[in-house]
């Protein structure tokens, strides 16, 4: 089988201008051994998402930058009619772009809160300043709930090969394959800047990370299961008493979403003892007038205890403030 450079050739497509063109989106450009930052969007303190470009010329994307998932997909203009949800968002033409190549492999994608569906493509993808040549699913199933409450267009995996739908390689393992960054890591900063949703609402930083947003030095996990980010958690307490995963516990580190989760009893367990009511819907509130008298929580992760805030693990809302909810 051609590579891809050969195929474009083929078709009297020239490589080294799709490079140049694709590294204009966006105006950072990433050189070796430098990082390239991407700024997040902050909606409600539940959405985070950055924007990327597919495609010469770009096609600009919103997308969720998600540890729980290894694909990157969007929605494309051939979305079935069926499905509402596209017509709200931004879709993948590929009659508009010179670089687009047709692969046509049918996928589906499983999440927490619904499934997508369509078929995969190959084309330009710019990433903070680099552009990789990548294999990713143009959507034409986008179920209603949840992505007609979604600000983001799409979904770009940070997870590894090994979680990747279709044997697809991720956008993050092409970018590594590139050598242009300072270090094989990614790190991800989410703000709590809701109320003014133009305000700098996070970052991604690709090979490496930003002093801006932190203090002292990093403390690491090693991942407990080959091919996910999962890591092992030695129990959660609160008022000092460790109230759950007292034998130890795997948990996942997963920035696509939007809240902490955790198994119903569990949930149901610590929400008791912080004095939270359940509604209907799962959900777990507190009057926001009890917020600052709630006790810490506490991770156990690496020999460390990471304590939360009642302002930190607190959802805002008026009257009512939501707390971490059950495993869907």
């Amino acid at each position: 089988m051609p590579s891809v450079r050969e195929s474009l050739k083929e078709r009297g497509v020239d490589v080294a201008r799709l490079r140049t063109e694709g590294s204009q989106f966006p105006k950072s450009l990433s050189f070796s051994n430098s990082t390239s930052p991407v700024v997040l969007t902050n909606y409600l303190d539940t959405q985070y998402y950055g924007e990327i470009g597919i495609g010469t010329p770009p096609q600009t994307f919103k997308v969720i930058f998600d540890t729980g998932s290894a694909n990157l997909w969007v929605p494309s203009t051939k979305c079935s009619p069926l499905y509402t949800a596209c017509e709200i968002h931004s879709l993948y033409d590929s009659s508009e772009t010179s670089s687009y190549m047709e692969n046509g492999t049918e996928f589906t994608i499983h999440y927490g809160s619904g499934k997508v569906k369509g078929f995969l493509s190959q084309d330009m993808v710019t990433v903070g300043g680099i552009t990789v040549t990548q294999t990713f699913g143009e959507v034409t199933e986008l179920p209603l709930i949840p992505f007609m409450l979604a600000k983001f267009d799409g979904v770009l995996g940070m997870g590894f090969p090994a979680q990747a739908v279709g044997g697809v390689t991720p956008v993050f393992d092409h970018i590594l394959s590139q050598r242009v960054l300072k270090e094989d890591v990614f790190s991800v900063y989410y703000s709590r800047n809701s109320k003014n949703s133009h305000l700098l609402g996070g970052e991604i930083v690709l090979g490496g990370s930003d002093p801006q947003y932190y203090q002292g030095n990093f403390h690491y996990v090693s991942i407990s299961k080959t091919g996910s980010w999962q890591i092992k958690m030695k129990g959660v307490s609160v008022r000092s008493t460790t109230l759950l995963c007292e034998e130890g516990c795997m948990v996942v580190v997963d920035t696509g979403a939007s809240y902490i989760s955790g198994p119903t009893s569990s949930l149901r367990l610590l929400m008791e003892t912080l004095g939270a009511k359940e509604l209907s819907t799962d959900e777990y509130v507190v009057n926001c007038n009890q917020v600052p008298t709630l006790p810490d929580i506490s991770f156990h992760l690496g020999g460390k205890a990471y304590t939360l805030t009642s302002a930190d693990y607190v959802l805002q809302g008026k009257p009512l403030c939501f707390l971490p909810g059950p495993l869907q």
